[in-house]
């Protein structure tokens, strides 16, 4: 494979228009089939190219896919850099390092994060001594073998489980997949969170299993959680709405929450929510609840329900720009709702990980549903994904996650 690749890289070059925007020259490492003014050399799917400005000058070396809008993605800005296990192992322990810098003891996390450790079609999460791995893209695909020896030099893992069930494999011309991929991997691995036990399944979870992108957005909850009642010496009063397995739900009641109310639709994600609970000594102050969120939220409104802290976490409402009109409207009801059942001086927890709900359109639906419900907000805090998901600067794609936290009071 070593000499397969070393023949393609220099064989095939895709010359870029030359009115194009300099997306690629600011660090976007995509290239669209539009922005192609020539192919010099033949090209398949998978195959290591050159990419070369409209004058032939060097900018990046990409695996291409002549079949995606996407024909290229930038694996290196370096003409003689070999893509092999060399490469991949050094990829590799960088992306370890930057996280070891910023998580320093931290043995679970985000550790391959696509473009932005520039492995773009990789995930790879860390639970423990395991790791679960998304392959995204065909040219990703086509370099396994490597990638395998890669995780398995810098990580040292007792198993590798491979989650491609994602339906984005099918349009790159991929099966969809599950299964071991090295060692031996437990369907369900304890991990630890801000001196919190989670247990996460790792073959039927969400995405890989869980949502390490909202670590310090958790852990954000702290201050909110005590200082309620007469006197300002009770615990909160908390509805978690779209629990999943109780990550938001079980860090309030750590940091002193006197009830929390953990609602979502999956009874797969409320059990494995319960367990987590238990797992922490905490299912005395959670009460979980199997049931669509819109139709919760609607009866404790109309119960006269109120708490002093909502957290709003749903999934995608926007997998698409066509898609925005309608996920506003949702986003919006919740966002309403959850601000009706605040009592005074409350705080909503809101977040959305819609790329296509940019952040200033998420901001205007916030204030949007506070004009409506009569209410005046106070930001306290608005962030992105935690610091083992990386953003490379320009590339709007990779800031998909919203999260904001409101103080709310009445207006009139």
């Amino acid at each position: 494979m070593k000499n397969e690749v070393e023949q393609l890289k220099y064989n095939t070059k895709l010359f870029l228009q030359r009115k194009r925007r300099k997306r690629l020259e600011q660090g976007h490492p995509w290239v669209f089939q539009s922005e192609v003014e020539r192919i010099e050399g033949e090209l398949s799917q998978g195959q290591i190219v050159q990419i070369v400005n409209h004058q032939g000058v060097f900018l990046a070396l990409g695996y291409a896919n002549p079949k995606s809008q996407i024909i290229a993605r930038v694996l290196s800005y370096h003409p003689d850099e070999m893509v092999d296990a060399s490469f991949f192992i050094r990829r590799i322990q960088q992306a370890k390092e930057y996280r070891h810098r910023f998580l320093p003891g931290v043995k679970s996390y985000r550790a391959i994060y696509g473009e932005a450790d520039f492995l773009p079609g990789l995930i790879v999460d860390k639970y423990e001594d395991y790791l679960v791995v998304q392959i995204l893209s065909y040219g990703m695909e086509r370099l396994k073998p490597y990638i395998l020896e890669g995780l398995l030099t810098v990580f040292k893992p007792k198993g590798i489980y491979l989650r491609n069930d994602v339906p984005v494999r099918e349009l790159e011309g991929l099966q969809q997949e599950t299964g071991i991929w090295y060692g031996e991997v437990p369907r369900h691995v304890e991990i630890t969170e801000n001196n919190l036990h989670i247990l996460v399944d790792v073959y039927e979870g969400q995405k890989t299993g869980y949502f390490f992108d909202q670590r310090e957005n958790r852990a954000a909850l702290k201050p909110l959680m005590r200082g309620w009642g007469e006197k300002g010496t009770e615990g909160a009063e908390v509805l978690d709405c779209f629990s999943h397995t109780g990550g938001f739900a079980i860090h309030a009641a750590h940091y002193g929450a006197k009830e929390v109310t953990a609602v979502d639709i999956s009874e797969l994600a409320i059990e494995t929510a319960k367990r987590n609970a238990e797992l922490n000594g905490l299912e005395d102050r959670i009460q979980f609840e199997v049931a669509n969120v819109f139709d919760f939220l609607r009866e404790k409104e109309k119960e006269g329900r109120q708490y002093d802290v909502v957290i709003l976490d749903p999934p995608a409402f926007a997998k698409s720009r066509s898609a925005v009109k309608g996920a506003y409207r949702g986003y919006k009801e919740i966002n309403l709702r959850g601000m009706k059942l605040l009592r005074e001086g409350g705080f909503l927890i809101t977040a959305s990980c819609s790329y296509h709900m940019t952040p200033d359109l998420f901001v205007q639906m916030v204030q949007d549903a506070a004009s409506d419900a009569h209410k005046i907000l106070r930001p306290v805090t608005f962030v992105g994904a935690g610091k083992d998901h990386p953003e490379i600067a320009g590339v709007d794609e990779g800031h998909y996650l919203k999260f904001a936290i409101y103080e709310v009071r009445s207006r009139g």
